[in-house]
């Protein structure tokens, strides 16, 4: 038998995409691959249907990388609806409960938020992509189960209140990885007494990456209706993903072992973490990771060519 003929471009590049309200994160990552005609693409970590907001799609040679993006910190600006308990933490949930909730001033919002900063632990909810036992936690919510979940630490570096009203509150959160917006919702407001859930959420920033970048779905098939070049000119290269790495410089001749797997010595490198490497100036060849010896260590490579 032949190989099977694969279709599409060898497309290398990410698209900061500003992800609509009502479509969920696969859903909209295939229309913008079949956009652009790519042959290989992948998002860095899903956001709800609900959500809106930066959601990087990484193609080609990229997807590589995608692992550091759904690595890194977020920031989110959210409304909290409070005294409504869903099903699902958030508005696309039936409602379990209703409770009036109580009149709140600015500082005992304050009060409250503060016991949410810092490291915290979370308990997963149930309308989440974890696995338990090799299942995704929102098929078995979907079936109507409920399992225990392990709590998670997470940490919320800034969770600042934008405004308040009744039954309301909006805040802005810069949190690590793992970290559930409803989550917090759902725990803000049992400590306020009435329960609470999210009304809207809109993603603002994911590792080096913030929203004045975004592109619309609109304008990506605007784009596209004049042709491919077109489109081709919002796409990011690959090293801005790492962007707030350190990037240190190889002679072709060191970057010949380094593609084989080898750490290299590389003169006057950062003495720990991660660094982006280049060869011949700005050719970008990879993410490597110093070792306590000091070398490099090859971690993700791209594709030589």
């Amino acid at each position: 038998m032949g190989r099977r003929r694969r279709h599409g471009r060898d497309l290398t590049g990410i698209v900061l995409l500003d992800k609509p309200v009502g479509v969920g994160s696969t859903e909209v990552l295939q229309r913008v691959k079949n956009l652009f005609q790519a042959r290989k693409a992948g998002h860095t970590g899903s956001l709800d249907r609900l959500a809106s907001g930066l959601l990087p799609l990484c193609f080609g040679e990229a997807t590589k990388i995608s692992g550091f993006l759904l690595e890194a910190d977020k920031r989110y600006r959210s409304t909290f609806r409070l005294g409504v308990v869903t099903s699902t933490g958030d508005a696309e949930g039936e409602v379990l409960e209703e409770r009036p909730p109580p009149q709140l001033d600015r500082e005992a919002i304050l009060e409250v938020l503060s016991e949410f900063t810092g490291e915290i632990d979370q308990v997963p909810p149930m309308h989440s992509a974890i696995k338990h036992q090799g299942q995704r936690l929102y098929k078995l919510a979907h079936q109507g189960l409920t399992v225990e979940r392990e709590p998670r630490r997470v940490t919320i570096h800034r969770l600042e209140l934008l405004g308040h009203g009744e039954g309301w509150l909006r805040v802005e959160v810069d949190c690590s990885k793992g970290t559930y917006i409803r989550t917090l919702a759902e725990d803000v407001g049992k400590r306020i007494g009435c329960g609470a859930s999210v009304e809207t959420l809109h993603r603002l920033g994911a590792g080096p990456f913030d929203a004045e970048d975004m592109v619309p779905l609109s304008e990506l098939e605007a784009r596209a209706e004049k042709g491919l070049a077109c489109l081709d000119e919002v796409l990011l290269p690959i090293e801005s993903a790492v962007a707030h790495w350190p990037g240190v410089s190889l002679p072709e001749g060191v970057a010949y072992y380094l593609r084989r797997g080898q750490p290299v010595l590389v003169p006057h490198a950062p003495t720990q973490g991660w660094v982006r490497i280049f060869t011949g100036g700005d050719r970008f060849v990879g993410v490597g990771e110093v070792l306590d010896d000091g070398r490099v260590a090859p971690r993700r490579l791209m594709s030589a060519g």
